[in-house]
């Protein structure tokens, strides 16, 4: 049986047992099939809280890694990049619910948004990579109504699915000990022989009360988690800016301490009218002048980075929540997918980066969500978050970058599945994995475990055994990195 009439056997199902279902049911109950998933209002409510609370800490992540210059120098406002993440979150996640009818919550994925911020930004303006967001969005829906996700599934090798995600989550990893100032570039000795081009703290030594309150909390989010603590991500947090807000009042620090970004001080009101200021901030003009080898590059990029961990934890949460079928099939994957592309497409419309589902998801379901009303409870619980953004803004960076340094660390489980001693597996993993933080290029490593895999397999005698796809890529990924030096030898610009 195809999935298409899979779909339309279960919608059909569910529409008859709906009409079957005993009067008196509310509308919810049978809008929702609440009753009929084996599940209670009670349990719905409870389900989407749970959900908010474990991922939650997006709302002070996200401005974090957004908070870089573009190619321009200028910087995206902290109020509106907090507005923009908690919308796009409270908005896509209620679409999800009440359309795609499954417990899954969206919002400003991390692996997206570190592409935007150290990849994209750095190329054109942020008005120019927030049209590269949403042109990433639509790829995605193109690819669920097409069919061709399947294409691209099965084309790239699940070892390097894994590393991409364990690169990833290096990457964001390093971003945290940067912004944390646990580690430090060294200035000046780039072209010294011996000398080393990155340092801990300043000069070999962790100087400071944030570093202080970076290790602090970076402990505190562990222990919580050892301890199997729900929403020890965000507790963590809290804790943390606890502890920081009592540093800077009995240290007597002022906000140039703190890096001169948030300081653990609440100056004004915690209530405030949200800034929609960034919304609608897309422009399309200006992507074409960085060439069309490096578009395409980017937008595949994205789509990596966003699509295969999003169709994953779908389907892992929908058979968390027993709604796939004795195939491992999940009726509306499809359905579930292509809301998931229109997150990154609004994500970019918005000013907050494209939107995925979130892996936190499954602690709601672990909680008893089985249905999208679920999702809908944690949607609005974004959506109160609008009217307290100043909340956010008195988070030191430090303390948010220890939890980018913990969720980093968790993305790294994904080794377990890498049979290490087949080098020809291990070998594109190995590069894919490190060049990215190594060489601070999402886009480097991918392309590294590409060409890589395709060469390994030729050198085995299995050149057969690629993918026309994979084929297609590493001439892309090539044409990627001789692009430059190609130009620089016939003195173009």
């Amino acid at each position: 049986m195809t999935q298409q009439s899979l779909e339309t056997k279960t919608t059909a199902e569910d529409a008859g047992a709906g009409s079957r279902q005993p009067a008196g049911r509310s509308w919810l109950d049978r809008y929702f099939h609440i009753t009929q998933r084996g599940s209670t209002v009670g349990r719905e409510v409870r389900g989407g809280i749970t959900t908010f609370m474990a991922m939650a800490y997006i709302i002070l992540l996200n401005p974090v890694i957004l908070s870089v210059p573009d190619a321009a120098g200028h910087k995206l406002d902290g109020d509106q990049l907090t507005t923009a993440t908690v919308f796009a979150a409270a908005a896509t996640t209620i679409v999800m619910g009440f359309i795609g009818n499954v417990p899954l919550a969206l919002a400003a994925g991390l692996s997206v948004s570190a592409v935007m911020a150290f990849q994209v930004a750095p190329e054109m303006t942020w008005e120019n990579a927030m049209g590269m967001c949403v042109i990433y969005g639509l790829v995605i829906v193109l690819l669920v109504v097409t069919g061709l996700r399947e294409l691209i599934m099965n084309a790239i090798p699940l070892a390097l699915k894994h590393a991409i995600t364990m690169g990833i989550g290096l990457f964001v990893c390093l971003i945290g000990l940067v912004q944390a100032g646990f580690v430090t570039s060294m200035p000046g000795d780039g072209g010294i022989a011996g000398a080393k081009p990155i340092q801990l703290g300043t000069s070999d030594m962790l100087t400071g009360w944030p570093v202080l309150c970076f290790a602090v909390t970076v402990l505190l989010i562990f222990m919580l988690q050892v301890r199997r603590v729900p929403g020890a991500i965000l507790i963590g947090i809290v804790g943390g800016t606890v502890f920081a807000a009592a540093v800077h009042q009995f240290a007597g620090l002022d906000k140039k301490a703190w890096g001169g970004l948030n300081a653990p001080e609440i100056t004004g009101s915690i209530v405030s009218t949200p800034d929609f200021g960034l919304f609608g901030s897309v422009s399309f003009s200006g992507i074409g002048s960085v060439g069309g080898i490096t578009v395409g590059v980017i937008v595949f990029t994205l789509v990596l980075a966003g699509f295969f961990d999003a169709m994953g934890t779908i389907i892992g949460i929908g058979q968390q929540a027993g709604l796939a079928d004795d195939k491992g099939k999940m009726p509306g994957l499809n359905k579930a997918l292509a809301i998931d592309g229109a997150g990154g497409a609004l994500g970019g419309i918005a000013g907050a980066s494209g939107q995925t589902v979130f892996v936190e998801s499954t602690a709601g379901v672990g909680d008893g969500a089985r249905t999208g009303f679920a999702s809908v409870i944690t949607g609005l619980a974004f959506t109160l978050c609008l009217f307290f953004t100043p909340l956010a803004q008195i988070i030191p960076t430090q303390v948010a970058a220890a939890a980018l340094v913990v969720i980093g660390a968790m993305m790294l489980t994904n080794a377990k599945h890498i049979d290490w001693n087949d080098q020809a597996t291990s070998i594109p993993v190995f590069l894919t994995t490190v060049l990215m933080p190594f060489t601070y290029s999402i886009t480097a490593g991918i392309a590294a475990g590409v060409i890589a895999h395709v060469l390994i397999k030729t050198v085995q005698g299995r050149a057969r055994d690629v993918g026309w796809l994979m084929w297609v890529l590493s001439v892309v990924f090539l044409a990627y990195f001789a692009l430059h030096p190609i130009e620089g030898w016939l003195g173009v610009n």
